[in-house]
């Protein structure tokens, strides 16, 4: 085990001109662990997670990073040392895929070389075909927009991995198939993850451990079976609000 976990929230605060959005946030990330941040819209999910690679800072309190408050890290080697998955992708629309793969390697002077077979391993890896690589980003479905939005996150070899509402915009199929994906992937790589989304479904599938947010604070952080079963009231609403057809068993399978 290591020193300290990867990442660690010590009663972390963020305030908008004096409104609290955040308040007392107190919880940890360990290696190799996908924890999901869950909750409604507002519940202060996606600002949590930009207080991790420094979008935002805190108020009060601290974020640290491997034992370290990210304020004492160099900002630009955080960023490039974490990757960021939105649900927009973020892709540049000028840029084909293969060099929006390459971005972060190009950025830190990466051998051409080099650079050319991490783009190729990473196609190959979140299941792009050759073919794409000189395709521009309006060319490409929504999945496959969203798997090279994955790969670029991936390009630098990132220790941690950030994904905000990352299957959200898909259509129910695509999403089951991307999910299907993120956990053969997560198997093979052992990120450490933390993934916001308000889908319950979505977050006992794909998470290790469920954090429950609602109106800016930490209520619940639970295994998936945990949360389904919890005796936390907050918990319990949320899944009683998503009706009985969840079941108790998970399926984390991946094709």
């Amino acid at each position: 085990m290591p020193d300290h976990p990867i990442i660690e929230f010590r009663d972390v605060s963020y305030a908008v001109a004096g409104t609290l959005v955040l308040s007392g946030l107190k919880f940890e990330v360990q290696p190799g662990e996908t924890l999901v941040l869950l909750g409604r819209s507002g519940s202060g999910k996606t600002t949590t997670l930009k207080l991790i690679n420094r979008l935002l800072s805190p108020t009060s309190g601290e974020v640290r990073i491997k034992g370290v408050p990210n304020t004492q890290l160099d900002l630009v080697a955080l960023r490039r040392s974490i990757g960021y998955v939105i649900q927009e992708v973020g892709l540049f629309p000028h840029y084909t895929v293969e060099r929006n793969i390459a971005l972060v390697p190009w950025i830190m002077k990466w051998p051409e070389d080099r650079i050319r077979l991490r783009v190729k391993e990473l196609m190959q890896l979140t299941g792009l075909i050759p073919e794409l690589a000189s395709r521009y980003p309006h060319q490409l479905s929504g999945g496959q927009r969203q798997r090279v939005g994955v790969a670029r996150a991936l390009a630098a070899d990132p220790e941690i991995l950030l994904m905000d509402e990352p299957f959200g915009a898909l259509d129910p199929l695509t999403r089951n198939e991307l999910q299907q994906e993120f956990l053969s992937l997560q198997r093979k790589l052992r990120k450490t993850i933390v993934l916001v989304t308000h889908d319950l479904r979505e977050a006992l599938r794909l998470g290790s451990r469920i954090a429950l947010m609602e109106t800016g604070r930490l209520v619940a952080a639970l295994a998936p079976q945990e949360f389904l079963h919890s005796a936390d009231p907050a918990a319990s609403a949320y899944v009683r609000a998503f009706g009985d057809g969840l079941g108790t068993t998970l399926d984390r399978s991946a094709s």
